[in-house]
């Protein structure tokens, strides 16, 4: 699928709903990474029905254990998908015996995106067709953009901003797990410089980021994207070793703490949904 307005270029596809391109038209200047497989070959991955990894990739619910892998299983089927306008689509996903089998939860998942201007907006919807039970769900976004977009700029040109925070106090991950020790790394001018070793350690999982708001710029051009998380209650920044880009991550939920009882109802950041119930959040990205 195919966004189009007179500021940007967006590509969608069916498997995971996931983001593929996102072009400025003037110049067509690329935003998004490009799925190098050396790397990471992904661009965008919908994390649903859990984000991060599970312990011992096991959860329990109702006494009964479940296995799911890292992030969950929607960033690998296809979705349905409907294009809406040419600046507005929507995918969505259901539960089959398959999922019901890993996660034993009836659901329909919707990804809608669209253009306004320079930004493009993405609204998750998840909704809970079963009567008898609530649903419990994490949710998250995993987009990853291009550092650099163009030029003679290199990583190390870039930096994150953070413009309502001075320190972000970040929780070690221990063999995908989210540990107890935490460590503060002071910005200068509300900045956070980009360099490789940075991620060497695995993502920066944060639980109490004030920023609503996270600007990627670089220090030789104007070119950048400010990147919106209104409401999403935990964040994560990551790259993959060695890998140009930097992936900003809203999250409605979070990996396993070390010392976690593996319940699902007992997890940290799980999202309860009522039957019959619908529940939505939104990101955005605007280019610039």
């Amino acid at each position: 699928m195919v966004l189009e307005n007179d500021y940007l270029h967006v590509a969608l596809a069916a498997k995971g709903a996931e983001l593929q391109s996102l072009r400025r038209r003037s110049d067509q200047l690329e935003y998004l990474w490009n799925a190098d497989p050396a790397y990471w070959a992904k661009t965008s991955p919908i994390l649903f029905p859990i984000v991060g990894a599970l312990k011992d990739d096991t959860y329990l619910y109702q006494g009964q254990p479940y296995r799911l892998p890292r992030h969950g299983f929607a960033r690998d089927l296809v979705f349905h998908e409907k294009q809406v306008s040419a600046t507005a689509g929507e995918f969505t996903l259901t539960d089959t015996e398959e999922t019901r089998n890993v996660y034993p939860f009836a659901f329909q998942l919707k990804l809608r995106y669209a253009l306004a201007g320079a930004k493009l907006i993405c609204t998750y919807e998840v909704s809970n067709p079963d009567q008898r039970q609530p649903l419990l769900f994490s949710i998250g976004g995993h987009p990853a953009f291009a550092t650099p977009t163009a030029g003679d700029a290199g990583y190390g040109d870039y930096y994150l901003e953070f413009p309502d925070d001075e320190i972000l106090y970040c929780h070690r991950v221990v063999e995908n797990l989210v540990g107890d020790s935490i460590s503060a790394i002071p910005l200068e001018n509300h900045r956070l410089p980009l360099s490789h070793t940075l991620f060497y350690a695995d993502a920066l999982v944060l639980k109490t980021l004030n920023s609503q708001r996270v600007s990627l710029r670089n220090i030789l051009n104007d070119s950048g994207l400010r990147f919106n998380h209104e409401y999403f209650p935990y964040f994560g920044i990551w790259a993959a070793r060695d890998a140009d880009f930097v992936c900003l991550e809203p999250w409605y939920g979070i990996a396993d703490g070390v010392a976690h009882n593996q319940r699902l109802e007992e997890k940290e950041g799980i999202q309860r949904l009522a039957a019959g119930e619908t529940w939505t959040a939104t990101w955005a990205v605007e280019c610039f």
